[in-house]
């Protein structure tokens, strides 16, 4: 968490509110608690589930364990915002280079979200990756909120959430792509935590997770012309991977590269890359969602 050091009080900032969300209070053995913010929407947001059970599996590892390696996670219920989150932790494997953990999210006798966190060390290999795409720099692109002017009515309750990531879009975000009649299959967003962060890369990999969330469904529903806040959607997450590949730091620019190869069954697939300012891929994502459409009804003369 972020402490002033002196002088007058300073108002906390966004990113200031995710990192003190981040750390959660241990409540027993292998056993965490985590809040929720106060700017919050009907139900807790997906990204959080993966940040705070990273951060969980993280603190019952030994010292000098190996950093995360991969994650898989499936929602089970939408999390009841204005009650906590504890987190219970099983300790699958301990070895020197290789721990595995599942984190399991409930409140009450309800599980809420429940997921598999590797940790491995890395070792000289083969390598190769896919090279990042062609797009503007993150200082030759608006800030975000240059994107709401106009569209306010619309996507209220995005423009009142927590906003602890920069995200500087490389195209238009789907309310104005709908506006000007685009269609694309593909989204490109820098990103980076909106200040500095500890030099902790479980940290970094946590807050890799909560940005991980954000985005990435917007090619599934730019695809088909439609958009978030004005088009009727109903979308949650069903199941969220990640595989982290070679260390990063999430206060650097970050191209979030994402893609939807597939939606069918009221389902919706999201595949995701996020490349380093010098275009080495660092983690990749994918993410299945719920996603319904229900278009304006046409009246019979």
């Amino acid at each position: 968490m972020f402490i002033p050091t002196g002088g007058a009080p300073t108002m906390q900032s966004d990113l200031d509110t995710l990192v003190a969300l981040l750390d959660i209070t241990a409540c027993g053995p292998d056993r965490f608690v985590g809040r929720h913010p106060e700017q919050t929407t009907s139900r807790t947001f997906g990204g959080q589930l993966l940040a705070q059970g990273v951060i969980a599996a993280g603190r019952t590892l030994f010292k000098g364990a190996p950093p995360v390696h991969a994650l898989h996670a499936h929602f089970i219920r939408s999390g009841d915002v204005t009650q906590p989150l504890e987190y219970h932790v099983h300790r699958s494997r301990d070895a020197r280079t290789f721990a595995n953990r599942q984190v399991t999210a409930v409140q009450g006798d309800l599980e809420i979200f429940t997921m598999l966190v590797a940790f491995q060390d890395t070792a000289a290999g083969l390598e190769h990756a896919v090279e990042i795409p062609d797009v503007p720099y993150p200082e030759d692109l608006p800030p975000l909120g240059d994107h709401f002017e106009g569209f306010e009515e619309h996507i209220a309750v995005f423009i009142n959430a927590l906003h602890p990531i920069d995200i500087r879009f490389a195209n238009d975000p789907t309310w104005k792509a709908r506006d000007s009649g685009e269609r694309r299959q593909d989204n490109r967003v820098w990103m980076r935590a909106d200040g500095r962060l500890p030099d902790d890369p479980l940290l970094h990999a946590a807050v890799t997770c909560y940005a991980s969330d954000t985005t990435v469904l917007d090619s599934v529903i730019t695809t088909h012309g439609l958009s978030w806040g004005i088009d009727r959607l109903f979308a949650a997450t069903v199941n969220h991977s990640m595989w982290f590949h070679r260390p990063f730091r999430f206060d650097e620019w970050m191209l979030y590269a994402t893609e939807s190869p597939v939606a069918s069954g009221s389902r919706g697939l999201a595949a995701g890359r996020f490349f380093t300012r010098e275009g080495r891929l660092a983690v990749t994502v994918a993410q299945e969602a719920l996603i319904r459409h229900f278009p304006p009804r046409v009246h019979q003369p």
